[in-house]
């Protein structure tokens, strides 16, 4: 590929119970197995909460949209019933009538010791899995670490990271990027910091951002 020794930097700020999310980095994931430089894109994921103040303790999606966002039981139940027929159109085996609404702010703290790790991809997908298909409940610690160990890290670090919030600084700071750059809804794609997509776009507007990073790489060395 030309273009400079650098690789092309998407990061990625979503929330990991946010099916649009899951959605669009279905969508992503397929827009950049067509993209010939493929292979020089550093993918970085980035931390934040749509609700931050929610409880640990898990709630049954659909109650949760009703206490937490005003809607009635039928607006509930047909909001989940769309969501999923567009997942189903992905791929994605969306199963939101056992899902569990809860904080993510621990999920997120997986998901940075995993970056360390150089598993950050595969600790986002699997998190995404659990709550979306699985009904796991990913604000629950002993969840995230059986999780986690599931992935190759050590459990009783895992355990100890979270009871020491060891890396919610990274979560914060990540957080506190996103509020500067004015990022108010997820997902959010901002690729080599020059270009913004935001939400679940469709694929061939995935690639479009990718193609146009690379011809300017291309176009800084004639």
């Amino acid at each position: 590929m030309d273009g400079s020794g650098d690789p092309i930097q998407v990061e990625i700020w979503s929330d990991l119970i946010c099916p649009w999310c899951y959605l669009g980095k279905r969508r992503f994931e397929r827009a950049l197995a067509r993209f010939p430089g493929r292979d020089r894109v550093d993918v970085r994921w980035r931390s934040f909460e749509l609700e931050p103040r929610s409880p640990v303790e898990p709630v049954d999606l659909a109650a949760g949209l009703v206490t937490r966002f005003g809607m009635t039981a039928d607006e509930a139940v047909e909001r989940n019933r769309h969501m999923t027929e567009l997942a189903a159109a992905d791929g994605l085996a969306y199963r939101l009538d056992i899902a569990r609404l809860g904080n993510t702010f621990d999920a997120h703290h997986i998901t940075h010791l995993a970056e360390a790790e150089g598993l950050q991809g595969e600790a986002v997908e699997r998190l995404f899995a659990a709550y979306f298909c699985e009904g796991r409940a990913i604000s629950d610690r002993a969840t995230l670490v059986e999780i986690a160990g599931g992935l190759g890290l050590d459990r009783d670090d895992v355990a100890a990271a979270l009871a020491s919030d060891l890396l919610a600084p990274e979560v914060r700071a990540d957080e506190r990027e996103a509020s500067e750059l004015g990022i108010g809804a997820v997902p959010f794609f901002v690729v080599d910091r020059r270009y913004a997509i935001a939400g679940a776009q469709p694929q061939e507007l995935f690639l479009q951002g990718l193609e146009r990073a690379l011809a300017d790489r291309q176009n800084a060395l004639t």
